[in-house]
């Protein structure tokens, strides 16, 4: 069977878990805590980030990207990148705003701040770097209600890896209850849609030990 080591509230993890869903693909899913360090896992992913996947013949795939670039490759029945190169330059455009600024201004701290610091024993939470994470949240969920007034999808007419890139960030957060989704309808009716997907209701099933989701998070009409 196919294996992703994955992390509770990792962003790259959970894009990588709904992609695999989206393509009918089977896996079963098995925690790394990657502060641990552990020398079997850094074989296989030297950088000690996560996500990796085992796929059935034993090869190891690191970096949620390139992960995610093999399964569209390898399994195209449905194509999730894009059907021809523009659609796929705005779909990596997205996938890494969302990875490599979303998540170093907004997700990556708040996550840190709230959830890695417990485990790690790294004492409270830092309340300026949670506000400053709160406050550059608001720019992206304005960018979100600017693309999706311009398009059915973020990426364009198709729902996309973009649409999963940028859900698995806010579902993280979302799950800790720091998305103020009154003031951004537009956001809120996006990530709405996302939510009622078949490919993401196993987030929505997920509980970490010691931390529960608020009530709304499971709900579809929240």
């Amino acid at each position: 069977m196919r294996k992703l080591y994955h992390l509770w509230l990792s962003p790259q993890s959970r894009k990588v878990r709904v992609l695999l869903k989206e393509k009918g693909l089977e896996f079963d899913l098995e925690v790394e805590k990657l502060w641990e360090r552990r020398p079997e896992f850094l074989a296989m992913d030297p950088s000690g980030n996560g996500p990796v996947l085992v796929e059935h013949d034993g090869r190891a795939l690191a970096d949620s990207q390139a992960i995610c670039e093999y399964l569209d490759e390898v399994y195209p029945n449905k194509m999730l990148i894009g059907f021809d190169p523009p659609s796929r330059a705005e779909t990596r455009r997205l996938v890494a705003w969302w990875d490599h600024k979303f998540g170093p201004e907004v997700s990556e701290p708040l996550v840190f701040e709230k959830v890695m610091k417990r485990f790690m024993g790294m004492g409270h939470p830092e309340s300026s770097v949670i506000r400053i994470a709160h406050q550059n949240m608001k720019i992206h969920l304005d960018y979100i209600a600017w693309l999706t007034e311009r398009r059915n999808w973020l990426a364009g007419d198709d729902f996309s890896l973009a649409d999963i890139a940028a859900a698995a960030h806010l579902s993280c957060l979302d799950y800790l209850g720091d998305i103020p989704w009154a003031d951004h309808p537009g956001a809120h009716d996006w990530y709405a849609r996302v939510k009622s997907r078949p490919s993401f209701r196993p987030l929505l099933a997920d509980h970490i030990p010691g931390l529960p989701p608020p009530k709304h998070y499971a709900d579809l009409d929240f």
